[in-house]
């Protein structure tokens, strides 16, 4: 897949963020899409590509976003994630309406939003509120990272925009019933290296289990511009 035509919602660059496997062979993946824009600085919204091919290749779903704005989700609606859980598809995604002065610079508002489809296609126009930015030194969260462990017993990791920073670093939250989260940042347990490609930035955290260890990617400084590194669990 390459960006989307001139004038659509995706035109500027595409990042898939997750994959579900619906079928043996189908796939959907869901992705953001980025459109520059005039008065706003630009403008992020969520796309579905589907693999008939187990994964070897994909095509849109539609030429629109399948989170389109809303009137109380206007300039951002991705970093969706999804799941197949309990017979229906769950997504987590970031949402907002508006935009903060960062040393003379605009930058993006936007919270953690929750939903359910029966599709995997179609989306209500607003999500419930899952997680709220807290404190004044916040201003987004990237996109998450949605682990089950058990049927009460969910993990978030997700990436923090931080005033102070200019910059990204990871989180992390725990939930029983996956829409409300209590955080405990502290317990990530990783932050910039003193120098390097992750000196500056850490975000977009994705773990996994891999048998008995567990690992999580996450991009580097101006958002893996110099790569990604890769972490591991230590009980």
């Amino acid at each position: 897949m390459d960006i989307g035509q001139p004038g659509t919602f995706d035109d500027n660059g595409l990042m898939p963020i997750s994959i579900v496997q619906t079928e043996p062979d189908t796939l959907f993946m869901y992705y953001a899409g980025f459109e520059l824009c005039t008065y706003v600085r630009y403008r992020i919204f969520s796309g579905l590509a589907i693999s008939k091919d187990g994964g070897k290749s994909f095509q849109r779903y539609s030429k629109v976003p399948i989170l389109d704005r809303t009137d109380k989700e206007l300039y951002f609606r991705g970093g969706p994630f999804a799941i197949w859980d309990d017979g229906l598809f769950k997504l987590w995604y970031v949402a907002g309406n508006e935009w903060t002065d960062l040393n003379g610079k605009p930058m993006p508002v936007y919270d953690l939003r929750y939903q359910e489809s029966k599709d995997g296609i179609h989306w209500a126009d607003e999500g419930r509120l899952s997680m709220a930015i807290t404190g004044e030194d916040e201003h987004g969260f990237g996109r998450p990272w949605v682990v089950k462990r058990g049927p009460d017993d969910y993990q978030l990791f997700y990436s923090i925009r931080r005033r102070s920073y200019a910059a990204y670093r990871l989180g992390y939250a725990e939930s029983s019933d996956g829409i409300n989260w209590v955080r405990k940042d502290d317990q990530m347990g990783l932050d910039v290296s003193p120098e390097g490609f992750d000196s500056e930035a850490i975000m977009y955290s994705a773990v996994i289990v891999v048998g008995d260890k567990t690992y999580c990617f996450y991009n580097g400084n101006n958002f893996g511009e110099q790569g990604f590194g890769v972490a591991e669990l230590i009980a």
